[in-house]
């Protein structure tokens, strides 16, 4: 249900506004954008914002990804931000191998990463945030860093729950541009569909590059727990202290 929202288009992307003091983006509060995984539907990450205790004055955005996946058995309403090798990811859940997906660029992520910049000019000119944190789940979280990292763009805070490590002969070289960023990374110790191992391996680049990692290891697999959505509130809350007294 989104009773106290408002849906409308930012640049290229349909997105959910949420949040600030009329509960639909009004006022010129700081924003979360927050990027939903492969598979799930454009609105999948919406109920988060009513499960966080941060200052009214935050306000939420949740765009859905451009493509949709129906005729892969995931229903109409679900989308991705690229396509993805089912093959190849059915092969290392069934032989529990570990899939190290370091040396990809996926096919599509470009377009993904082209269209979210777009999505954040239009926030700018729309919302006038007074401040801003980027973050997403799985597929979401990928994006959210490779956005991250291909922008000057001020953020005050990256999340990524979930995520792996790809594309990284782009992505290394770049790290140290964002040194000093605070960082919430979380994932499954039992995680079959993104190796745990290679969470631990980006949390090590990103710290090697400056970056301010706050790991927050669970043992689940392919999910938010409770203790994850702790760690993101605590991490907005810390992000936008302006906020706190507002």
């Amino acid at each position: 249900m989104l009773a106290r929202m408002r849906t409308t288009k930012l640049g290229p992307l349909d997105v959910v506004i949420a949040g600030g003091p009329d509960r639909e983006g009004g006022g010129d509060g700081p924003v979360v954008v927050l990027l939903h995984g492969f598979g799930a539907p454009g609105t999948d990450l919406v109920p988060l914002w009513r499960a966080l205790d941060v200052p009214r004055e935050v306000r939420f955005v949740f765009p859905a990804a451009p493509l949709t996946l129906p005729a892969m058995g995931f229903g109409v309403e679900s989308r991705a931000w690229w396509m993805i090798d089912m093959v190849a990811l059915e092969r290392a859940i069934a032989t529990g191998q570990e899939r190290d997906m370091s040396t990809e660029r996926p096919d599509g992520l470009l377009d993904a990463r082209a269209q979210v910049l777009e999505m954040l000019d239009a926030l700018d000119a729309e919302l006038s945030p007074r401040g801003l944190v980027l973050g997403g789940f799985s597929q979401g979280a990928m994006l959210s860093l490779d956005v991250a990292l291909h922008t000057e763009r001020a953020l005050d805070g990256l999340v990524l729950m979930s995520g792996t490590l790809i594309n990284e002969a782009e992505w290394a070289p770049r790290m140290k541009s964002r040194a000093g960023l605070r960082v919430l990374q979380s994932h499954g110790r039992r995680d079959p569909l993104l190796p745990f191992s290679m969470a631990e391996r980006l949390r090590a680049l990103m710290t090697d590059a400056g970056l301010e990692v706050d790991f927050v290891p669970f043992g689940g697999a392919h999910e938010i727990p409770g203790g994850v959505l702790e760690g993101l509130q605590s991490a907005i809350r810390r992000a936008f202290p302006a906020a706190e007294g507002a």
